[in-house]
């Protein structure tokens, strides 16, 4: 049983990329903001294989969909974090 805690820091390293604060900052300041209509797992910048997990773990309300959906939050435009 997996009893790790789940956060962005490694959401991100599970997704093969850097989990330190300063490049998570910079991925989002870099990709900000993404259109109301594109769907987190369909922006061009992820992998097909980062696409598919990311998109898994909404679909399948799975253990990484509520930090999936901060970081969906944080991308798009309309959010009350911004």
């Amino acid at each position: 049983m997996d009893t790790q805690q789940k956060n962005m820091q490694i959401l991100f390293e599970q997704l093969g990329m850097n989990g330190d604060e300063t490049s998570i900052e910079a991925f989002i300041a870099d990709h900000y903001p993404l259109s109301d209509e594109l769907k987190l797992s369909e922006a061009p910048f992820w992998t097909p294989s980062q696409a598919a997990f990311l998109k898994e773990e909404i679909v399948e309300d799975a253990e990484w969909a509520p930090v999936v959906d901060e970081l969906n939050a944080r991308l798009h435009e309309n959010t009350s974090s911004r």
